[in-house]
């Protein structure tokens, strides 16, 4: 006789023979039986949020939500700080009590029952909650800024704490979250602190001399699309039809992105399998028809390349001069996570693994003069460590060619890029393949935890769409605080230098994103943070985060914290034309503004008259608070520029109190971004 065996019950050893139909049928039953035992009883267990325990930081000053589930109809009680409130949870087991408003304070303990069930949470602080979200410059951890040991050896002395939510996505809203815990700064624990948020909390708690707790809720690369719920979208008129045909299943997501891959990639025309000895025999001007990429820039971050995991290839067309071709020379192209091969005019130069920054020798006769076509073939990824995927990484000062007397860069725009889809391919589901996700999974599951107010950092991924960003970034904000109920602060950092240094007839998605974000300040109670002065025009995320931290500080002291003595940039008001010239008008210029330039000469502004022709202008303070500008080359000037580039480092207007003047425009001329919208 056969036995089944391997399942034990509490209550019985569950050894039965399983001949008979009988038999069979009741072992099923008391498995059943079983497994819904445990099921009810891991309902049945009293648990909080993850954003409640030990360490936790609550907003003094304001009614205190606690939330959680129990079993169906249990009483529950909260007690802490000499308050002892009741709630009763609902047929699901969802319940939520309600602390009344509190001053700072602690560290208390917090202890929440019902039954025999009892949860306790030691080391709670009151103080100041502040949620701070966006991508990767927020993200930026404290232990890769500038100043980090300094702060690591007096972390412990500072009352700041932060809660990390995981990394999720969720196509539908998320009652909780998926992990997280309130941590203390300390110097073990400090570099893992969001910097710009670490900086600005620290500023909080030297000021208002509570203890400061961060809700660190950031996901580098991400469009602000990511973190809007589904329903404000629906209901705004800019994303409604979009927002209606977005996936609901990963499945659908799947398809999608393959099929716009496929339009992006061939131009909605038939897919064709290149082979690399084909391609490197091809003249130049066959790859006209490929899309424009850019290095450095993982394909991560161009077009509808975006979570393609697979192979492909990078041309991009060299002009010599014929004096060029007798002479040896070296080829650097930066970092990848692939193994690559390199062809030059049709000839392969290099096969296999490139280290990082290698140099590449080629001898004379490699180049010809005119145009040369370099074709790269990205193979199999590098499994250790493979971060962004296929294209080309690293610094821009590390892609050239070298001659003994001239260096040619590699660093920009001028390539072309096409996915191999004869190759094996997937797609790494990641935010931007739709909408709403980190909304669903990092974002409603703190609703409605007590905050002070929200900062953010965000907007590099949305410079493309920047006209849209007008619409889209005030959405997110509004949003936010209807979930919550409430018009909390809301302060944001306008976008550092990054990138070019173009005039305004070539157009910047970068100052057009940052006059979005500018924008945003007609809503009631946001500050901006201006930082063009302390990025870096080289690495899209610069290092100095304290100047960043500290200058959101400086807005929520003045704004959410009533306390004077901080200021802020100077932003554009109005400029007036007249006898050839144009007189600027700024707000927060009051005590007079400055030249941070050894000889005094103001840079960064640009004059326009009715032809729409930009022309770089002089210009010099006048009456102590504005900016008189004129040009030789416009006579009748009826637009004026300011810092209008994706990197202006060359602007140097400054109030007097050290704040840069935040670029501006004074027309509303169509702009490189209108048009352009989130599909």
């Amino acid at each position: 006789m056969k036995y089944f065996s391997g399942l034990h019950l509490p209550f019985i050893n569950l050894y039965w023979p399983v001949d008979s139909n009988e038999n069979r049928y009741m072992r099923y039953f008391l498995i059943t039986l079983f497994l819904s035992c445990l099921f009810f009883q891991s309902r049945a267990q009293l648990t909080t949020a993850k954003l409640f325990g030990d360490h936790m930081v609550l907003q003094r000053n304001q009614q205190v939500p606690l939330w959680g589930w129990s079993t169906k109809n249990a009483k529950v009680t909260v007690k802490f700080n000499g308050q002892s409130v009741h709630a009763k949870a609902d047929g699901q087991g969802n319940w939520k009590a309600l602390l009344k408003p509190m001053t700072a304070g602690g560290p208390y303990t917090m202890t929440i029952s019902s039954g025999k069930e009892r949860l306790i949470y030691k080391d709670v602080m009151l103080g100041e909650v502040w949620l701070c979200s966006g991508q990767s410059n927020m993200e930026f951890q404290l232990k890769n800024a500038y100043g980090y040991h300094f702060e690591q050896k007096n972390a412990a002395q500072s009352p700041v704490r932060q809660f990390k939510v995981p990394n999720k996505m969720s196509l539908e809203p998320e009652k909780d979250l998926s992990g997280g815990q309130w941590i203390k700064a300390d110097t073990n624990t400090v570099g893992d602190f969001t910097a710009v948020g670490y900086f600005f909390a620290k500023k909080l708690a030297q000021q208002l001399h509570v203890t400061v707790g961060l809700i660190n809720s950031s996901w580098g690369g991400t469009l602000v699309e990511d973190w809007i719920s589904k329903d404000a979208m629906l209901n705004a008129a800019e994303f409604r039809d979009v927002a209606k045909n977005l996936p609901t299943t990963w499945d659908e997501v799947k398809k999608r992105i393959d099929q716009q891959l496929k339009e992006y990639a061939y131009r909605n025309k038939q897919v064709v399998s290149y082979k690399p000895e084909q391609l490197a025999a091809e003249p130049p001007s066959f790859f006209e028809s490929w899309q424009k990429g850019q290095a450095p820039g993982a394909w991560e971050w161009q077009g509808k390349l975006y979570s393609y995991r697979g192979q492909g290839f990078m041309q991009r067309t060299i002009n010599l001069d014929s004096a060029y071709t007798g002479h040896k020379s070296t080829i650097r192209l930066g970092q990848t996570d692939a193994d690559m091969a390199i062809y030059i005019n049709g000839k392969l130069v290099r096969n296999g693994a490139l280290p990082a920054n290698y140099q590449l020798g080629l001898p004379a006769g490699t180049w010809k003069g005119g145009e040369n076509s370099l074709l790269i073939e990205l193979l199999s990824q590098q499994k250790d460590p493979a971060w962004f995927g296929v294209g080309l990484t690293g610094e821009s000062n590390e892609l050239y060619v070298r001659f003994s007397d001239t260096t040619i860069s590699l660093a920009d725009n001028n390539w072309r890029n096409m996915p191999d889809l004869s190759q094996p391919y997937h797609f790494d589901f990641l935010p931007n393949n739709t909408a709403f996700t980190l909304y669903n999974a990092m974002i409603s599951p703190l609703i409605p935890y007590a905050i002070a107010g929200a900062t953010w950092y965000q907007g590099e991924s949305n410079t493309e769409k920047a006209f849209q960003y007008r619409t889209a970034f005030r959405l997110m904000i509004t949003d936010w605080r209807n979930k919550w109920k409430e018009d909390f602060p809301f302060l944001f950092v306008q976008l550092s230098s990054f990138g070019g240094m173009q005039g305004s007839d070539q157009g910047s998605d970068w100052a057009e994103l940052r006059e979005a974000q500018t924008m945003a300040l007609q809503l009631p109670n946001t500050g901006m943070a201006v930082i063009t002065d302390v990025g870096d025009a080289y690495n899209i995320h610069p290092r100095d985060k304290a100047d960043v931290g500290y200058r959101l500080a400086g807005k929520a002291l003045t704004l959410t914290y009533h306390m004077p003595g901080f200021y802020e940039s100077p932003q554009f008001s109005s400029a007036d034309f007249a006898g050839g010239y144009a007189v600027v008008n700024f707000s927060h210029a009051d005590n007079g503004l400055v030249v941070k330039d050894k000889y005094g000469y103001l840079k960064g502004f640009e004059l326009a008259g009715a032809d729409h022709k930009f022309h770089y202008a002089q210009a010099v303070i006048v009456d102590g608070n504005k900016v008189k500008v004129w040009c030789q080359q416009v006579k009748q000037p009826v637009a004026v520029r300011y810092a209008w580039t994706d990197a202006p480092i060359e602007a140097n207007l400054y109030n007097k109190e050290g704040f840069p003047v935040s670029p501006f425009r004074s027309d509303n001329w169509k702009g490189v971004t209108q048009g352009k919208k989130f599909e």
